[in-house]
């Protein structure tokens, strides 16, 4: 299936996680992400067992530091 992250289209697996994406797209899952399905905030608690589904729309936003 495939699913729309950040505006780039991934094919994933069928009951892909939020969390097997960020680990697919290889980007870590310490603090300073976010990460919303579908125009929805996902808790990072529930990213575990929110399970995607053909064409969602993922927004994955990562803090930065600076000044």
């Amino acid at each position: 299936m495939e699913v729309l992250v950040n505006n780039k289209l991934y094919a994933v697996q069928p009951e892909t996680t939020v969390s097997a994406l960020l680990q697919f797209i290889q980007l870590p899952t310490t603090k300073g992400i976010a990460v919303a399905v579908n125009r929805r905030v996902v808790p990072r608690p529930d990213w575990p067992a929110t399970t995607l589904h053909p064409a969602d729309q993922v927004m994955v936003i990562q803090a930065t530091q600076g000044g």
